[in-house]
């Protein structure tokens, strides 16, 4: 293979001799002398061989010197001394530019080594875009606007993609399509990592579609993207004219050896009791999402002080990157709601709006907002309301003669600072009109919004009282239930308030888990998984159903792993748990109701839990002066649906008394300190510990052992030599297995671990025995019973001991007297039982009916001697001379 400094054509080659090149197949080609004359002034160029590092020298014609010219620090941004930034200053020979791509990097610390984040060499077309690489891993991520605006929404009009290339490791997708196509899980949940914090720094009022396309393009097995997925679109929107209000960045933490290690690599993960992933700005945090080992709560804000120090560095340097060499942000195109719309609310719909908050149950509720907004879109946005202008005094003075007068008007005319002169009559009138104001549909609706998030504020924070009429810190009314589908093997219906979750736990064997195939996983299989349904009926409403949301595969996954902490190992529990959670009322929390119907669904099935977990989602009014308040931060625990939607946090805490096993929060304003994070754990503690005492009261309770429509399960060792055996050619043997024993399933890893999987005990017994004959060793003096004859030869038959071990039972040690046809005592297909005698040299096996009829008689009589003469191989009555001396050597020319 030749490496060289240009790309070469195969003309561009001249021959030369003396000289030989490797090609990359080994191939050694001699290459001849050029005689050709050059036409014009040529420049060396040196090719090397990669292998034996033979250097040739050519000419490459019609190629003009150019020099490269040294990088040029970039001093705007050299500030600091904690990043380094250089820009290409693209030399040019005789006026014409050597480069058109004129990147600049810029180097940031980050825990123990660096990341580097740099433009202006890939996707210059994009409103900003940038590569990060941390080792030898490399993203690249663009974020781009559409030119023109759409209509209005409450929602931010923001997209986010994520694609992990299997190209960037090396290799391919194990699937049968081998393009990367549709979002895999894990690609699915970067994607929510990297959007949720974005959201909120995107200019309110800004309607241009927006999308963030993030691509693994090298990865080294070492530096994990994820967290480097959130930095480098936070860099791309920051170096971009799209208006955001900060730079945004994210770091992933673990705790090793009681140290927290901030972006730790694969290895360092692998002993992590934690892994934690922070996003937020220079002062403050807006995402956390993570998982643990009952870690205790001073140990969870430990890890985010450290997560938000390497974080603030980050966007610092990334805003000076930006002022720099970044785009500036365009201001022109953000577009707000007249204010005067919100007084318009408040004189309209006030009162009843703050009653209609107050009614405890969600769908009467939301009926009564519903009606208060169809009387607002009807006279704001139909009728229009009727407001007088402010006096407008006119410019230019008219004759009172040329004013034109309307009959029907009923304008009242004005004569402001002016005076009548008899002599020369001219006036300076003013009209006072009525003004009918009409408003945009949408902007009634966002209006309307933050008129009732700041109602819903007031109302907590003056009167102390929630929607439904709790306190802040008080957790909904519980029920729980389990055994409420009888054929399954555990089920649970957890209901907290309007908020209800059907459980159903499904065991199974090796074949029931599911297969992974991810850039940065290197399992196979999971042993368990959640998997969570959120149907429109759930909040009463008609909508899509069909493949599973983001919103589903992130709920999800967060339940999924607050329950993974719990599981038995799998030498104590070898079955493989599949977990349905679908959830039936929605007013809030329901992935921690998922959590807790889990649980309870798991125990009902029999699953030897560790312990039992619970959530529960608190919630946050930030700012409570505006409200009236003595403007401390408020906390609110198991927080509604409207809470969620109107609050500034929804931050979800799992786990049990002794710790905390899952957490995800998403911040709505500008981010949230760490005195305020305290207060939420702490209050969410209290909260989980009473929903763990009210599922205690689950009636009826857990049927705690497995349902006997469960599979059984078994589990063998056999040595890992002795793997391919059992799996035979083509997975020949053990398809059979399967196929004769009736069993489910037979899995056998590498290590030789071998489960077997089926509905009756006598079906996995059969496979097991069949599975100890495949790989056991034979052992002289071992009695095997129920061998089935195999073969028939006139000197004895062949019986099969264990599934492709026989061996030769003698057609004298076939009875205890004299035998002269084998077919006088046992035909093809008959089952014997047989003793080994013997393993020669060549490993053939000699057996012997004989031998246990020996045993037998000497039992009957009482006569022990006979039995020792058998063990020692030798017995009374066998004839070697006569009866079968000669097929000795029949055996041994046979075999």
């Amino acid at each position: 293979m030749l490496v060289c400094r240009e790309a070469l054509r195969a003309s561009a080659l001249p021959a030369c001799t003396g000289n030989s090149l490797h090609t990359s197949l080994g191939v050694v080609r001699q290459l001849n002398r050029c005689t050709r004359t050059p036409h014009s002034v040529s420049r060396q160029l040196k090719i090397q061989c990669r292998d034996e590092g033979l250097k040739v020298d050519q000419r490459a014609e019609d190629k003009p010197k150019r020099t490269r010219k040294k990088a040029v620090p970039k001093e705007a941004i050299k500030s600091s001394p904690a990043s380094t930034a250089t820009e290409d200053g693209g030399g040019a020979v005789n006026g014409v530019n050597r480069s058109i791509l004129k990147p600049s990097s810029i180097t940031i610390p980050v825990g123990n080594r660096h990341i580097t984040i740099e433009t202006g060499l890939i996707g210059r077309l994009a409103n900003g875009a940038v590569t990060v690489t941390d080792g030898e891993t490399i993203l690249y991520t663009t974020a781009c606007t559409a030119s023109e605006s759409i209509e209005p929404s409450d929602f931010v009009p923001l997209t986010v993609n994520y694609q992990e290339r299997f190209s960037a490791a090396g290799r391919t997708s194990g699937g049968f399509i081998k393009r990367e196509g549709r979002t895999r899980d894990h690609e699915v949940l970067v994607c929510r990592l990297i959007d949720r914090p974005i959201r909120p720094m995107l200019a309110k009022g800004f309607n241009h579609e927006t999308q963030i396309l993030c691509w693994v393009l090298s990865y080294d097995g070492l530096h994990t993207p994820e967290p480097l997925a959130i930095t480098s679109a936070g860099a791309a929107l920051a170096l971009s004219d799209i208006p955001v209000a900060k730079a945004v960045a994210g770091v992933r933490v673990g705790l090793v050896d009681g140290q927290f290690i901030v972006n730790p690599t694969i290895q360092e993960m692998a002993l992590s009791k934690l892994d934690m992933v922070v996003a937020g700005t220079d002062t403050a945090v807006l995402m956390i999402e993570g998982y643990c080992e009952f870690l205790e709560e001073e140990l969870l804000l430990k890890a985010v002080e450290v997560g938000q120090a390497a974080i603030a560095t980050i966007c610092t340097e990334i805003q000076k990157f930006a002022a720099a060499v970044g785009k500036g942000p365009k201001s022109e195109d953000i577009y707000t709601p007249p204010k005067i719309l919100e007084k318009y609310i408040m004189d309209i719909v006030g009162d009843d709006l703050e009653s209609a908050l107050q009614i405890k149950t969600k769908r009467h509720r939301a009926q009564a907002i519903g009606v208060l907004e169809e009387k607002l879109m009807r006279v704001l946005t139909e009728e229009g309301v009727v407001r007088e202008e402010t006096p407008v005094v006119k410019e230019d003075l008219q004759a009172i003669e040329d004013i034109v007068w309307d009959e029907e008007q009923e304008d009242e005319l004005i004569i402001e600072d002016g005076e009548v002169d008899e002599g020369d009559i001219h006036v300076k009138p003013v009209f006072k009109m009525p003004v009918t104001e009409l408003f945009q549909p949408i902007d009634v609706k966002l209006v309307l919004k933050e008129v009732s998030s700041k109602l819903l504020r007031k109302l907590v924070i003056q009167k102390g009282v929630r929607s439904d009429g709790r306190s802040v810190t008080e957790v909904r009314p519980i029920e729980a239930s389990c055994g409420l589908l009888p054929r399954t093997h555990g089920s649970a219906l957890f209901t907290r308030g309007e908020t209800q979750a059907l459980a159903v736990a499904t065991l199974g064997g090796g074949d029931m888990a599911q297969r992974i195939d991810n850039l940065t996983n290197t399992e196979d299989k999971r042993r368990f998984y959640l998997q969570y349904t959120f149907p429109p009926s759930s909040v009463g409403e008609v909508g899509r159903a069909g493949a599973p949301s983001r919103r589903e595969i992130g709920h999800g996954m967060l339940a999924e792993r607050a329950l993974e902490q719990i599981l038995p190992s799998m030498d104590d529990f070898p079955y493989t748990i599949r977990l349905e959670s679908t959830i039936t009322e929605s007013n809030g929390s329901s992935s921690m109701a998922s959590v807790c119907g889990g649980c309870l669904a798991m125990l009902d099935a029999g699953v030897p839990l560790k312990s039992s977990v619970a959530g529960v989602a608190m919630g946050l009014i930030l700012d409570t002066k505006k409200a009236g308040g003595d403007g401390e931060p408020l906390i609110l625990t198991d927080i509604l649906g409207s809470e969620d939607a109107l609050g500034d946090m929804d931050f979800k805490i799992a786990g049990n008394e002794d710790g905390v096993t899952a957490f995800q929060m998403d911040i709505k304003v500008e981010g949230i300190t760490i005195p305020v994070m305290r207060k939420a754990l702490q209050q969410a503690r209290t909260g989980r510990i009473h929903i763990l005492g009210e599922m205690k009261k689950c009636n009826p309770p857990p049927a705690g052992s497995l349902s006997k429509y469960a599979p059984f399960i078994d589990i063998i060792k056999v040595k890992a030599e002795k793997v391919n055996l059992v799996i035979g050619s083509g997975g020949k043997t053990i398809k059979g297995l399967i196929e004769e024993t009736g069993v489910d399933s037979i899995d056998i890893k590498d290590d030789g671990l071998v489960t077997i999987c089926g509905t009756t005990p006598e079906g996995v017994q059969r496979a097991k025995e069949r599975i100890a004959g495949l790989t056991m060793v034979p052992i002289v003096g071992t009695v095997y019973r129920n061998c089935k004859v195999k073969g028939i030869l006139a000197f004895g038959c062949f019986v099969e001991i264990a599934p492709g071990k026989e061996g030769l039972v003698h057609i004298s040690e076939l009875a205890l007297t004299r035998v002269n046809k084998v077919e006088d005592v046992v035909n093809l297909g008959d089952f014997l039982d047989v003793k080994l005698t013997e393993i020669n040299s060549k490993g053939q096996l000699r057996l012997s009916r004989k031998a246990i009829l020996l045993e037998e008689q000497a039992l009957l009589n009482g006569d022990q001697s006979e039995s020792s003469k058998v063990e020692n191989g030798t017995s009374e009555g066998s004839d070697e001379s006569g009866g079968g001396g000669d097929r000795e050597q029949e055996l041994a020319n046979a075999s």
